[in-house]
């Protein structure tokens, strides 16, 4: 099932792509791992989609995405800080965020599921987001990331990056053409194409949700899951 926009967008943008998708993959250590703890352990985590392209024999083959729906943005430079410790998450320890990137029990686990569902080791690693915070593109937080000496031992060789929202929505408007799109967000993306209201250059500012507003404790909800 796909619980949110973000989710779908992602979907959809990899379905246009040639993948086959599938949601909500869960995963969690086995109780004979040696460092099995299971007051921390005994609930899954999961990863949003993957995705599985047929025609495809390169390390992009299986493409795994996580969701960060957060209006007001990812700052990859403060979640990386969290998780190495050089700055704190006064809501939720943020490892508990990225299990499969930072603690090898659960990578260990996550790998093992992508492999049973896709035959693959190797894969593409991605993480959605609505945008990027702060200074540095998508492709220099890529490689700091993928860099990093914890997440570079847990992925074990996959590959890493980013997508945003900008990226995967331009990639539909594009590609859309005039036969009706198979989902509701390719749909609408059809229609806004249609009613000339994609805009080619940026018409307002991104800017995070008033505090306070129900956007903003839903960025908070998902920020403490």
């Amino acid at each position: 099932m796909k619980e949110d926009v973000l989710e779908q967008i992602v979907d959809d943008y990899l379905q246009f792509k040639g993948y086959f998708t599938t949601h909500n993959v869960r995963f969690k250590p086995s109780p004979n791992h040696s460092a099995f703890e299971g007051d921390q352990d005994r609930v899954s985590s999961d990863v949003d989609v993957v995705g599985l392209h047929p025609q495809r024999t390169d390390a992009e083959r299986v493409v795994v995405v996580t969701c960060k729906s957060w209006q007001a943005g990812f700052n990859p430079r403060r979640k990386l800080d969290e998780l190495r410790g050089d700055a704190t998450n006064p809501k939720r320890e943020t490892w508990r965020h990225f299990r499969e990137l930072w603690v090898p029990k659960w990578s260990e686990a996550f790998r093992d599921t992508v492999f049973e569902l896709t035959g693959e080791r190797t894969f593409a690693y991605r993480i959605a987001v609505t945008r990027l915070q702060g200074d540095g593109d998508v492709h220099q937080w890529a490689r700091t990331w993928s860099e990093d000496e914890t997440i570079k031992a847990n992925l074990d060789g996959c590959s890493f990056g980013f997508l945003t929202l900008e990226e995967m929505w331009g990639t539909l408007l594009a590609e859309l053409k005039k036969t009706p799109a198979s989902s509701e967000i390719g749909r609408l993306a059809q229609l806004l194409k249609a009613a000339g209201m994609t805009a080619p250059t940026m018409v307002v500012p991104p800017e995070a949700p008033t505090p306070g507003s129900d956007a903003a404790l839903a960025d908070e909800m998902n920020d403490e899951e």
